[in-house]
This record gives C-alpha cells, sequence and structure tokens, in this order.
C-alpha cells in the first residue's frame, strides 16, 4: 500500500509540479527522492530494527560518478542519502523500468539509464554514453551488476563502467557499504531487516583518466580500493 501511494503522489504532485517549473525540476526530484529514502532508513530502523552508522556526505556535482558496491535493497536509499543537495541518476537493471509500483515510474521520471545484465546491445551502450556526457547530476553504477551472497566485492562487468568514463572527465567517489549484505532480496530483507547492521564509507575524489585514455588501470585502483575499503569495515565492526 505505501508503495502504490507514494507511486500515486510521484505521478501527480512531483512530476506535475516539476512540469509546471521546470526551473526547479532538479530541486523538486531531489527533494522528493532524498525525502523518499530517509523515510526508507528511519523506517526500517523504527519499525525493523536495523541500525545503520552515520551516512557519508557525497557533493552533489554533475561531475561526480559514484561507484558502490552492491549489496541489499537499501543500496539505493543510502546512496541518495548519501549525495547532497541534488539527486543521482542510477545506473539501473532494465526489468525495474517495467511492473514495479513507484520504482518503475521513477526510472523514468528521474531518466536513470538502464541496461541488461552482461548486455552489450549497441543501443543501451549508447543510451549510456549520452546520459553520461549530457547529465546534470550526479551518476551512480554499481560495477559488480549484481549483489553476492556473502557481501563481498564481485567480479566488476566493465562495459557500463567504461562506458560511462569514456564519455567527460569525472570526480570518481567510492561509496562503500557493509552489514545489509544479509537482506539482498525481498524475502531475506522481511526475514532479516532487524539483523541489519549498516556501516559505510566515502573514498574520494579520485580524478578519472581523460577521455579517449586507457582505463584498465584506473578501474583496478578503485576496485583495490573499494576491497580494502570493505575489509576495513569489517575490521572495525
Amino acid at each position: 500500500m505505501a508503495l502504490l501511494a507514494g507511486d500515486l503522489i510521484q505521478r501527480t504532485v512531483v512530476a506535475g509540479t516539476a512540469r509546471l517549473l521546470p526551473a526547479r525540476r532538479i530541486r523538486i526530484l531531489a527533494a522528493w527522492q532524498r525525502g523518499l529514502a530517509h523515510l526508507v532508513l528511519r523506517t526500517v530502523s523504527i519499525v525493523g530494527g536495523a541500525r545503520f552508522s552515520a551516512i557519508p556526505r557525497i557533493p552533489g556535482e554533475a561531475d561526480v560518478l559514484v561507484l558502490m558496491n552492491h549489496q541489499s535493497l537499501m543500496d539505493i536509499p543510502l546512496v541518495v542519502a548519501a549525495i547532497q543537495g541534488t539527486y543521482p541518476r542510477i545506473v539501473t537493471r532494465a526489468r525495474y523500468a517495467r511492473g514495479k509500483p513507484l520504482i518503475s515510474h521513477m526510472v523514468r521520471l528521474y531518466q536513470y539509464p538502464t541496461v541488461e545484465p552482461g548486455a552489450t546491445v549497441r543501443g543501451q551502450v549508447a543510451a549510456l554514453g549520452e546520459a553520461a556526457r549530457t547529465s546534470a547530476v550526479p551518476i551512480v553504477i554499481y560495477p559488480e551488476g549484481t549483489r553476492t551472497r556473502t557481501g563481498a566485492i564481485g567480479s566488476f562487468r566493465t562495459l557500463g563502467l567504461r562506458t560511462v568514463l569514456a564519455e567527460r572527465r569525472w570526480q570518481v567517489w567510492l561509496l562503500v557499504t557493509d552489514g545489509t549484505w544479509r537482506a539482498a532480496r525481498l524475502v531475506d530483507f522481511l526475514e532479516n531487516v532487524s539483523q541489519i547492521r549498516g556501516r559505510a564509507v566515502a573514498l574520494g575524489p579520485f580524478p578519472s583518466p581523460d577521455p579517449g585514455d586507457d582505463v584498465d588501470g584506473f578501474i583496478a585502483l578503485v576496485r583495490e580500493r573499494m576491497e580494502d575499503a570493505l575489509a576495513g569495515l569489517r575490521d572495525d565492526a
């Protein structure tokens, strides 16, 4: 019911106001999305018994690219809450653009780039590149593309990341979280929400290579930093 109510408000009040006031579109959409993110985090804490450490702050500038490890359903509200003053465009699986109350409309309203896992479809790659090149708000990408059962950082699916890096110079931030992986799927979340002990750290910014330069070394560097940060979070738990 909450998703349906939120979907109705988003489709009417939020989207309608953004259309009527195009000069304030980013501010309107940011307020709605950040409000939802904080509502979700507070609800799962107060009602579900989850606990989260202080959320890091990442600047909400147009040249910011956020790479985040992918552990659970909490990843999206956490990254939205971390980015300050605006909203991110999150690279999202194409299946979420259809049939999901609130979420599917948000994918379209916020113009999230959509991809199929492992896809090499030329149209999707071109659309992702165009979104990266022209975006006036930060881009978020989960390089693993999927969640892991242990919360460890899995293999990077680099096509999407390479496409984004090829379009412009970025200030790359790494948002690394731990403690939420037992709630990776909805069924896991419902069973284990009280066990969530979320912790997060932000590293950066790391200037990306110039478009056209080799990015292999840069991708290896940020992956190593993310693995080290995750190990640090687990050592401190």
